[in-house]
C-alpha cells in the first residue's frame, strides 16, 4: 500500500469522508438492509497495544447485545482471554453490555446516521500505572 493510502486508513472515517457523503451512505445502507444499524469502529487513537481492525464499517442487527459485539470485535482482533477490550460509544459513554445495539443506536447515532464506537485497552481510562504501584 502506498504511503498515502496508508495515511488515510489511520484518519477517523469522519475526517476521511464529508457529512453529505456519510449521510448518502447511511440512506444506502438502511434502504439495502432496513434490519441492520449502521455502526463505524475504530481503534482509539492513543491505543499501542490492540491491533487495527481490518475493516470499520459493520452492519448489526438491532436486537444484538453491546456484549455480544464486543465478543465479535474480540474474535476479529483475535484477542486472548487475558487482554482487556473496552468499547466508548460516541467517544463518550460506556454503555451497558446487556444494551441491544438498537437502543444505542437510537441514543447515540450521529448526525450521519453512523453509530461511532471506539475500542481500547483499559490505558484509554487514563495514563497506565507501573505495575506494582496503586492509582491515586
Amino acid at each position: 500500500m502506498a504511503p498515502f493510502e496508508k495515511s488515510m486508513e489511520m484518519m477517523p472515517f469522519k475526517q476521511r469522508k464529508c457529512l453529505a457523503t456519510r449521510k448518502d451512505e447511511v440512506c444506502s445502507i438502511r434502504s439495502k438492509f432496513p434490519n441492520k444499524l449502521p455502526v463505524i469502529v475504530e481503534r482509539y487513537i492513543r491505543e499501542k497495544t490492540l491491533p487495527l481492525l481490518d475493516k470499520t464499517k459493520f452492519l448489526v442487527p438491532f436486537e444484538l447485545t453491546l456484549g455480544q459485539f464486543l465478543c465479535l470485535l474480540r474474535n476479529k482482533i483475535a484477542l486472548d482471554s487475558s487482554q482487556a477490550l473496552f468499547l466508548l460509544v460516541a467517544e463518550k459513554s460506556m454503555s451497558s453490555m446487556s444494551s441491544s445495539m438498537g437502543e444505542i443506536y437510537s441514543r447515540y447515532s450521529d448526525a450521519d446516521g453512523f453509530l461511532y464506537i471506539t475500542y481500547a485497552s483499559q490505558e484509554m481510562f487514563g495514563a497506565p500505572q507501573p505495575a506494582g504501584r496503586p492509582p491515586r
